[in-house]
Parts: structure tokens; sequence; C-alpha cells
């Protein structure tokens, strides 16, 4: 299958949809790799290991394979996790065939389907200018329909706050959980990104998915230009050539921050930008998760 990018994706209608195409390029890629079925959390076996049950073991899967693995049953499965998604204003802007909430919404899509496909539990919380939507974490197979059905009714709007998700999702979650983050990060507080990844410390496994237009990287604009706030009221007009290179410092500088910031934290930290194919980001989240 060929490589899922922006392009292909946008006319494609539907979270469900984009979220299918993009599950099948990456099996597609799993099974191109030489390391295909060795992902413990991404996989419908785990390999084996001493200790592990020998009545489990698939015989089928070691005549396809030459390795031994062993079946996951329902109730062995302990994997809880919820797709955090950032639906505050900023996450509408886009500058190609997808916007910064049109790429949350279809990784969150992704992974929840590879989730509910071997059978552990995945939810979905949504949060923009000071709301909150909840979807309680659940395995079942029709479950994956209310995920992605709340998925496609999430706009845009509002503020971001990050230290409210984090405090909504420590309430919610009392039992370690995978907690996949989708935003743009866009938040004036100072301390907003730590409360957040102080879930960490919580015991929860935290992965964050910086998303951002290829625009804000390179600030291509020449003409005097007006540029107004998505989130609030603000306007500002410019002569983007006498600013390109402080802009360009400045958001380096906060790209940079928040990649250490989650380093530092042990999370997960992968930049998305809005014109990569999707299918090879969750590629690359795999294989750094399954090399840990």
């Amino acid at each position: 299958m060929p490589v899922v990018d922006a392009s292909t994706l946008s006319r494609l209608t539907g979270v469900k949809l984009r979220a299918r195409a993009v599950v099948e390029g990456v099996l597609s890629g799993l099974h191109k790799s030489p390391h295909q079925g060795q992902s413990v959390e991404f996989a419908e076996h785990k390999e084996y290991a001493p200790g592990d049950e020998l009545r489990h073991l698939d015989w089928k899967a070691f005549g396809k394979f030459d390795r031994y693995y062993v079946k996951r049953f329902e109730h062995e499965t302990n994997l809880r996790a919820v797709m955090v998604v950032d639906a505050s204003g900023s996450m509408a802007y886009g500058s190609g065939p997808l916007n910064k909430l049109d790429v949350a919404r279809t990784l969150a899509g992704a992974l929840s389907y590879l989730l509910v496909r071997q059978q552990d539990a995945t939810g979905l919380t949504v949060f923009s200018g000071g709301q909150l939507t909840d979807v309680p974490p659940r395995a079942n197979a029709s479950h994956l329909n209310v995920v992605l059905d709340a998925l496609d009714d999430t706009g845009a709007h509002g503020t971001t706050d990050l230290a409210q998700a984090a405090d909504h999702l420590a309430e919610k979650l009392p039992r370690r959980a995978l907690i996949c983050v989708f935003s743009d990060f866009l938040d004036d507080r100072a301390d907003a990104l730590r409360r957040l990844l102080a879930l960490k410390a919580r015991r929860h496994d935290v992965a964050v998915f910086h998303i951002v237009d290829p625009l804000e990287l390179t600030f291509p604009f020449e003409d005097p230009t007006l540029f107004l706030s998505m989130e609030d009221d603000r306007r500002l007009e410019v002569n983007p050539r006498e600013i390109r290179e402080s802009y360009l410092e400045e958001f380096g500088r906060f790209l940079a921050e928040t990649k250490q910031t989650c380093t530092a934290a042990d999370v997960d930290y992968e930049r998305v930008r809005t014109d990569d194919p999707l299918d090879s980001v969750l590629l690359r989240f795999l294989a750094r998760r399954q090399g840990r």
C-alpha cells in the first residue's frame, strides 16, 4: 500500500475512513518490517518469554513465523488507553489539505482502532475552551464506533487549557493508563505542560504528539499581513520580513523546550507536521515503544 499522505486522507470524508486508511498503512508497514510481531503493546500475540504458560502457545503462528508466540486473551489484557485531543481554536489552523485538528482526530482514531483490534480498552477526552468531553475506555469492537463518532463530532473552538485537562485526567483515571495527547501546546501558562506531564508521576504512561503546520515552521509571509488570533479577539498587523528572524528563533525555542520537557519527564514525544504521512508517524511511534 502506498504511503498515506495528507492529500490522500483529505479526499476521505470522516474520521472512520481516514483512521482506517492510516491503520491499513501501518499494518502494511509492519508486514514489511523484519520486526513484525515483536511489539508487545500493539500486536495480537505476545512473543514467548520464560515463565509464560506453554498451553497458550500458538502453534499456527509458530508455523508461519518460525517464532514462539503466546495467545493473548481478553481477560489477560490490562492496557487501558485514553486519547486526549486538544480541540481549541488554534487547532483549526491549516495551510494544507488537513488542519491540525484533522491530524489529531485521525491519529487518535487510528490508535484507537489498533488498540481495540488487540482487545485493549480505549477511551477519549476532548478539551477546549474550558469544556471537557469524555468517552470512558472500553475494549469491545462496538465501542470503537462510539469513539470515532465522538471524534467526528469534535470541532475546534475556545482557548487551550492543558492544566484543566491534566487535573481532569488525574481525577478520572485512578488506575494506570496509556495517555496519548494530541495538541499544538499553544498554552500561555508557564506550568501548563508540566501539569500535564505530572501524570507520569502517577504511574501513567504518557505519549505526546506535538502537531505543527509547515507555515509555523517557515513563516514564509512577505507582504504586510493582519494576523488574527483563533482563540480570542487579538489582532496584529505586521511586516513579516521585519519579524521573521525573531519569530523563527522564538518558535524554534518553543519547540525545543517542549521536546526537552517531555524527554526530561520520560514521556514519548513525537512532532507531527500536518503534511506528514500519518501511517509513517504511527510506525515511528510503535517502533520506539517496541525498542523501549
